[in-house]
């Protein structure tokens, strides 16, 4: 690998909370280390449109506390030609490019290594940003913390007014292939239950558990759906319960994108600080086609095939033991 002189930064796919961050040091942990650092609008369509500006230390100011990136992202289909990218490349190497630092999630990272594969003169260092916390090699992801603790606050707002009107609320949160969310939030709140992609749970069982509650006098019950769970989205499982449960007055909230939203937390700001810091370093002293992640609060690097071959993140057994304890 030729020494680095000039990287870029861009944001792909779903946007995170904590992205800012990153990419403020991203850009200052470079220019430190003598280097020219050039922003990618929109992802990897900023790479075909040539969608790329020169930043300094200045281009990151008062970022850190501001959801979304201010470097935009997009979905981008060209980039998974050869033709798109080859039209990338070609604009990276005329802007004297020698690097690209990309933030973002498990279809960032199969663009990034498909690219670095065909491009090996192209260093390539992924920074896992999703608020779904389901890629392998880092504990957490960019986001997550702030997506959970969004879900907690909107649903302590909900168990008021469940809680006023004998209610029972179905919410639905994001996690299409993961529960981390579900799960997470729905032990900080005390669900009643909470369903999630990574297991079954029969609707017979879930109106069993409802019961229970009402005859242990329970004044309002809150289900946490993860939008990926077998049985269906919040309005179906509702729809299911409805028929058997009479004695709750049964309503549906789905928290959709307001999740991916607002000001990052502070483990999200340190965090992508942390990353981005790292992505840099990791860069000048030769890797590529690698990932920087967080594993017992210590700087891991995994190569992007590993993360996106073992991308599904485990859930922990024994939070979801202890969530159908603690809820009963």
């Amino acid at each position: 690998m030729q020494k680095i002189k000039k990287i870029a930064v861009l944001t792909s796919g779903g946007d995170a909370p904590g992205m800012n961050p990153c990419i403020r040091a991203v850009v200052r942990t470079a220019i430190y280390n003598g280097l020219q650092v050039a922003g990618i609008r929109q992802g990897y369509q900023g790479l075909i449109d040539n969608n790329m500006y020169d930043m300094n230390t200045r281009s990151v100011s008062n970022i850190l506390n501001l959801g979304g990136t201010i470097l935009k992202t997009a979905r981008c289909l060209p980039f998974r030609t050869d033709e798109g990218m080859e039209i990338a490349y070609q604009n990276l190497k005329a802007s004297g490019i020698d690097g690209i630092v990309v933030i973002g999630g498990d279809g960032t990272f199969t663009g990034a290594l498909r690219f670095s594969r065909k491009y090996p003169d192209i260093a390539v260092i992924g920074v896992p940003g999703t608020i779904d916390n389901d890629l392998y090699g880092s504990t957490y992801t960019l986001g997550f913390d702030t997506a959970t603790n969004t879900v907690i606050e909107a649903i302590d707002k909900i168990r008021d007014t469940a809680d006023a009107h004998d209610r029972l609320f179905f919410i639905e949160v994001m996690g299409r292939d993961s529960g981390a969310i579900a799960l997470r939030a729905g032990i900080s709140c005390g669900a009643e239950a909470i369903l999630l992609p990574e297991r079954d749970t029969a609707i017979d069982h879930l109106i069993e558990n409802l019961k229970a509650g009402q005859y242990n006098k329970k004044s309002s019950s809150i289900v946490i759906v993860a939008e990926g769970d077998k049985c269906g989205g919040a309005y179906d499982l509702a729809e299911a319960v409805k028929k058997q449960i009479k004695f709750y007055d049964i309503k549906v909230t789905i928290l959709g994108h307001l999740q991916r939203g607002g000001s990052p937390s502070a483990f999200d700001r340190i965090l992508g600080s942390r990353l981005g810091f790292a992505a840099v370093n990791a860069m000048i002293n030769g890797a590529t086609q690698m990932m920087v992640g967080l594993e017992a609060n210590h700087i891991k690097l995994t190569s992007l095939e590993e993360a996106l071959t073992q991308h599904q993140f485990k859930l922990e057994d024994d939070l979801m033991q202890m969530a159908d304890i603690l809820s009963i």
